[in-house]
């Protein structure tokens, strides 16, 4: 099956191309300065696995994506390591950058203090809960995830358990967002509150990207290696 993006293609294009694989670029650890070189080159330079970075890039690129049902080509450790990035980015940069940007907003003398204590309660409810979700992937899902990369399977625990208690943390988001357009009394100046109310919706659809990839294609990768295991029992 011919996909959007290949080998072959310049780094620099990816991003030209769909603006959103800046983040998903960075969170394979590769840092900017690609010059002219392709996708392989800068893959091997890195010692990043080019077919599992072609894989993401390419399911978050295209409608009607298909692993091709070959996730034995697929680096689960290389997936792994993109995820945790992905939550150290959520966790340790954007959304203490939100909070910063609300504080300074909900803090301008002309707004309401009570409606901007309310929300700030809100915002740092909803860090917490991304917190609890996103350590127990890193503590237990992933760590399950390299073992049985490892062929080393855990009777005790299955990535069944994690599909159903994995909730959508993207729509809290949405919840956050909502309040904020409906409900806030947005005095004065509103710059503020539209770049606060700009990077939640930026952030909504990152987490919603995230989310994507932890669904439909890291957990098909995990029951296949489950049961190829099984399997081989």
């Amino acid at each position: 099956m011919q996909h959007k993006f290949s080998a072959n293609h310049k780094m620099s294009d990816l991003i030209n191309e769909n603006h959103s694989l800046l983040l998903v670029i960075s969170r394979f650890g590769l840092h900017l300065g690609f010059g002219n070189k392709t996708v392989c080159e800068v893959c091997e330079t890195n010692r990043i696995d080019c077919a599992t970075f072609l894989a993401v890039v390419n399911f978050l690129s295209e409608e009607n994506f298909e692993v091709d049902n070959a996730y034995e080509n697929i680096s689960i450790n290389t997936v792994v390591d993109y995820l945790k990035n992905a939550h150290t980015y959520f966790l340790d940069f954007k959304l203490p950058a939100i909070r910063n940007k609300l504080i300074e907003a909900v803090n301008q003398p002309e707004q309401n203090l009570p409606y901007g204590l309310i929300f700030m309660k809100f915002f740092d409810e909803y860090v917490l809960e991304v917190q609890k979700h996103m350590d127990y992937e890193n503590k237990t899902v992933f760590k399950y995830a390299k073992q049985l990369a490892k062929g080393q399977i855990d009777n005790k625990y299955s990535i069944a358990v994690f599909r159903k208690r994995h909730n959508e943390i993207d729509t809290k988001l949405e919840d956050l967002k909502n309040i904020l357009i409906k409900y806030y009394p947005d005095k004065g100046s509103n710059h503020l509150l539209t770049e606060v109310l700009f990077d939640i919706l930026s952030c909504e659809i990152d987490i919603m990207s995230h989310n994507k990839v932890e669904d439909y294609f890291f957990i098909p990768a995990i029951e296949a290696i489950e049961q190829k295991l099984k399997a081989a029992k």
